[in-house]
């Protein structure tokens, strides 16, 4: 028997067991054949960061099983992590697709860490549903073969004449038995082999259809679970006294004593990172911090500004690769900075531990579960198999959750006190402690002659983006944590070549990246570098298209060597009403992007008049304002179209939160930011009034990265229309990061204020 007899046929296991399993083989599916690549191709053109991801998954495929349960429920643990993305949703009707079962029928949980799926429980770079689609639709279509083998035994009958529907399954004469009736029978036999045929996409009913998100009335009603929601029986409520300074260390508390003493107070405890309280609430934990008197080492920032990383950064600049000599040609040239931005979700970092002598069990919103378990294991002392690290849903992630720091942070309290713990960072820790954006510089300069640009490159020179979570286990972020930053920048120029791609003719391209500083707690913020990288090549394109005198559209598409990008540009060009009237003092930007497999294009309207930018918004900055937006998006094949939908809204609001006002000022070696109240994110009264997102028709056979493709086109889009409405090109990001300060910061001793008891009153 041929084990793939066609790019739609695969190869199965059924497991022998009292429930039925399955399981998909892709060790040897027949890989889609490559389309043409232009020439010259950049590397993400030829092979991209969601290849990488997607082929270091496809080894361990097949221990990623379809769980049939005698009830005729299906059931899926997702080794992937659910922040708000949808992924539960698009998984669990990947499975409904194949299975012939209703959606509400199908239940995805997610997994905890499983070290043996090497490479495979990794959440990031827009991977998830590419990386699991076919493995997902082969262990479901295995099952449904399974079913219908046993039902073929009961009814008398043959497979090929038996029909499977919403879960029921009927012969020709009328006959039929459910998925519970023959589900045990199913998984008999022992384990094995069973070939399957996908369903071809003419033959979609759930897959392609807009689908509310199956956890929605549970988030709506205040019953999804959440870390600091779960009840595990005596963890109490812990958190943290932190430095002055960014990651400055404990040397004592002088009046532990004291703290102990204080209402509801259990435990006190110095780990590494600050004076970890225990206690009956969270508001008893507020008010310990609050009356300690804490001795502290400086952090390794003490005393620097922002202004002192920029100069840093500037005097790293790399010299750009000569230029051709051209006595007709001319240099256009720009040179931005991007601020630190804080890359802290709505649901704050927060854990739960509970660290015994010989074993540890967690609980935490994380995307790299195997290399926390296996991290936090040689934290303790302990063999891997010997700490559970449960996967619990965030509320929120923006890459955040590609570190674990709450989990070690947990682990390494109830560890010192002995005692079960439920710890949760306040949002003053998340501002000023926790994973930013870095700081970056993009100097950008192109050779124009003859009306074309003969070359065209880029240099970006960032403080370090951390990598150091690795592809998921122990072995890459080890090798990510090699001395003096070699194994980090080995990821992060890797990551850098597999992401970023220019899409125009513009002859010789060149970009490079240069990292350095490794004092600060980075990470890999939505969209990583191309928010940053797109918004200074879109402004210089702006920037030639006025030397060369086009307009900005007709300069992207006579320049764009992309069909799919032409396609979305020219839509949103339609749909955005580009080149309408407007008024002065406002405008219209446009920008494309190309990456995961896809490609989006944005028309962003903003209103920079001076009685839009001085509007008074009580406690908020304000502004210029995004008026309107229209985001066009080519994700391939689309699994749940309304999914998509929302996390392009999502990624609108970080777009222009990124352009206008959304940055962390670093004063004195901390951070002033200390919560949503003054972390000046996209509020209601910045969001535009209207916002329209197409989601165009493919006839692509499988999906492309969705969950950070709406970031940077809306961001590069916002500063374009920003240029074109004030007359003058912006050179720093956001444009409302400001000196004097637009808010009192407050105070980092003690390192967390007052809890509010006077909310009604700050509402309007």
């Amino acid at each position: 028997m041929e084990r793939t007899t066609s790019r739609r046929r695969f190869l199965g296991y059924v497991l022998g067991g009292t429930t039925l399993v399955a399981a998909a083989d892709l060790v040897v599916a027949s890989p889609a054949s490559a389309a043409g690549v232009p020439t010259p191709p950049q590397v993400a053109e030829v092979y991209d960061l969601n290849d990488f991801i997607t082929d270091a998954a496809r080894p361990t495929a097949n221990l990623v099983t379809v769980e049939v349960r005698e009830d005729g429920t299906a059931h899926f643990a997702l080794p992937r992590s659910e922040n708000g993305q949808g992924i539960v949703t698009s998984t669990a009707m990947l499975i409904a697709e194949e299975l012939d079962l209703p959606l509400d029928r199908v239940e995805v949980t997610l997994a905890p860490a499983r070290p043996e799926l090497l490479f495979n429980q990794l959440t990031g770079g827009s991977t998830t549903t590419t990386s699991t689609y076919t493995p997902v639709r082969v262990a479901a279509a295995v099952a449904r073969m399974a079913l219908l083998e046993a039902a073929a035994i009961v009814l008398g009958d043959t497979v090929e004449l038996l029909k499977s529907k919403d879960g029921v399954i009927t012969a020709p004469d009328g006959s039929s038995v459910t998925y519970a009736e023959v589900a045990a029978r199913a998984a008999g036999g022992g384990t094995r082999a069973v070939e399957v045929e996908l369903k071809d996409r003419s033959e979609f009913r759930m897959i392609g259809t807009a689908r509310n998100r199956t956890d929605a009335r549970e988030a709506v009603t205040g019953r999804k679970q959440y870390v600091t929601d779960l009840d595990v029986k005596g963890a109490l409520p812990t958190m943290v006294c932190r430095a002055p300074t960014l990651n400055g260390t404990p040397v004592r508390l002088r009046n532990r004593r004291q703290v102990l003493r204080m209402d509801g107070v259990t435990h006190v405890a110095k780990v590494a990172t600050g004076i970890a309280v225990r206690a009956r609430t969270f508001g008893q934990c507020i008010d310990a911090i609050r009356a300690m008197d804490v001795e502290w080492a400086d952090g390794p920032v003490a005393g620097q500004s922002d202004g002192d990383i920029v100069e840093e950064l500037k005097a790293l600049d790399p010299d750009l690769p000569p230029l051709p000599t051209n006595p007709l040609a001319e240099v256009v040239e720009e040179e931005f900075l991007f601020y630190f931005r804080s890359n802290s979700p709505m649901d704050t970092n927060a854990a739960i531990a509970d660290v015994r002598e010989d074993s540890a069990e967690i609980w935490n919103a994380c995307k790299v579960p195997i290399t926390a378990q296996e991290t936090i294991a040689a934290e303790l002392g302990l063999t891997p198999d010997k700490v559970v690290f449960h996967v619990v849903q965030g509320g929120g992630s923006f890459g955040r959750r590609l570190f674990f720091d709450a989990a070690l942070e947990a682990a390494r309290i109830s560890k010192a006190m002995g005692k079960p713990v439920k710890l949760m960072w306040h949002r003053a820790d998340d501002a000023r402690a926790g994973r930013t954006h870095p700081m970056s510089t993009s100097r950008v300069r192109a050779v124009v002659a003859g009306g074309q640009v003969l070359a065209f490159q880029q240099g970006h020179t960032s403080v370090e983006t951390d990598y150091r979570h690795g592809l998921g286990e122990i072995l890459s972020a080890t090798a990510a944590d090699l001395p003096a930053g070699l194994g980090n920048m080995g990821f992060a120029q890797s990551i850098f070549a597999m992401t970023q791609e220019l899409p125009y003719d513009f002859g010789a391209v060149a970009q490079t990246l240069l990292e350095t500083d490794e004092r600060f707690n980075t990470g890999s913020m939505r969209n990583i570098y191309s928010p940053d990288v797109r918004t200074a090549n879109e402004l210089v394109v702006d920037k030639i298209a006025r030397r060369l005198d086009l307009d900005p559209l007709e300069m992207r598409l006579r320049f764009c060597r992309s069909d799919r990008v032409r396609g979305v540009l020219e839509r949103a060009a339609e749909v955005g009403d580009w080149g309408r009237s407007m008024p002065a003092g406002t405008a219209q930007g446009i920008a494309i992007h190309k990456e995961y497999k896809g490609a989006s294009a944005c028309v962003a309207e903003i209103d920079c008049r001076p009685a839009t930018v001085g509007r008074d918004v009580p406690r908020a900055v304000t502004g210029p304002r995004v008026t309107r937006v229209t985001f066009v998006i080519d994700a391939g094949l689309v699994v749940n179209p309304r999914g998509l939908e929302a996390q392009m809204q999502g990624g609108i609001n970080d777009g222009i939160a990124q352009a206008l006002t959304s940055s962390l000022h670093l004063r004195d070696g901390h951070f002033l930011e200390a919560s949503w109240d003054n972390y000046f994110y996209t509020r209601q009264w910045n969001t535009p009034p209207e916002v329209r997102v197409v989601v165009m028709p493919s006839d692509s056979g499988q999906p492309g990265g969705a969950g950070e493709a709406g970031v940077a086109a809306t961001m590069a889009a916002v500063a374009c229309a920003y240029a074109r409405a004030t007359g003058r090109v912006p050179t720093y990001f956001p444009i409302n990061h400001r000196d004097p300060l637009a808010f009192k910061p407050k105070p980092v001793v003690p390192p967390v204020p007052q809890s509010p008891t006077n909310g009604l009153k700050l509402t309007y």
